[in-house]
């Protein structure tokens, strides 16, 4: 299959992780169908029961899966089931950790490690693994759950800055070497959605206006249709980037610059 025939196809096999809870649960109750196969990943598989049975509710075949994303033994366990069906037609990189609320010197190196074990190095492992099947196969999809920490400055919460930077970088990585083969990659950030994680920040003290989860369930719904693919390598925001407009824009298509992690210039 060309990159021009895989352009636009439904995903019918998507790999969700963090989706027992929080925006992966939005996220996969939103993705469920008659058409499709859900394979919803959490450290737990008994977490994933309420989700799953939603899922199905609305037409899915669901499949669960226990795995620790810090171990990278659990990941390839996990994948070693995945692919015994076959690859997915798309990876959706959810799970996450928000980090330590310190400066950095404050910090503790070992959960700042973690913090990247499991933000970056498991999307990192779980596509090392899937994508050559996935091009195999004419491309597929990567949905990562970036953030506003992807492209913006703060004094805390350096682990979790630097994962969601690294996995922009990393989606764009996959973009440039897997886009001719018809792979689409699409960071996504989905704003402040009021989950269990962002209730327990100190930033989010206080908040009262948070980002609809349909919003975010929209952009992830029309990347997943293929009504996104021309987007591919770019950042976007839910709660900000309305789904009409990016629609547009990749039918337009955009250029080689644009929501990508550059280097601002020298103010004049």
């Amino acid at each position: 299959m060309n990159t021009d025939q895989q352009a636009g196809i439904p995903a019918n096999r998507i790999l969700i992780t963090g989706a027992s809870r929080g925006i992966g649960a939005y996220i996969a109750e939103g993705l469920a169908n008659s058409s499709r196969t859900l394979i919803l990943v959490a450290r737990k598989a008994s977490h994933l029961d309420p989700v799953a049975s939603a899922c199905e509710t609305a037409g899915a075949d669901v499949c669960i899966l226990g795995c620790d994303l810090s171990k990278r033994e659990s990941i390839a366990q996990m994948i070693k089931v995945v692919l015994s069906d076959g690859a997915p037609d798309m990876i959706v990189n959810c799970a996450g950790v928000s980090g330590q609320e310190v400066a950095p010197w404050e910090s503790d190196p070992d959960q700042w490690w973690q913090t990247q074990l499991v933000n970056l190095r498991a999307p990192y492992l779980i596509q090392r693994w899937l994508v050559p099947t996935m091009l195999e196969r004419g491309g597929g999809r990567i949905l990562d759950l970036s953030s506003g920490a992807a492209v913006t400055d703060f004094e805390t919460s350096s682990d979790y800055w630097t994962s969601k930077t690294a996995l922009f970088r990393l989606g764009s990585s996959m973009h440039v070497a897997g886009f001719e083969r018809g792979l689409r990659v699409l960071e996504m950030a989905p704003g402040v959605v009021q989950t269990d994680m962002t209730r327990h920040m100190k930033m989010h003290e206080g908040r009262t206006q948070w980002t609809d989860p349909e919003d975010v369930v929209a952009i992830a719904s029309a990347f997943a249709d293929g009504k996104l693919d021309g987007l591919s390598g770019a950042f976007v925001r839910a709660g900000v980037d309305s789904l009409g407009s990016l629609i547009e824009k990749s039918i337009a298509g955009i250029g080689g610059d644009e929501r990508r992690l550059r280097v601002t210039p020298w103010a004049k």
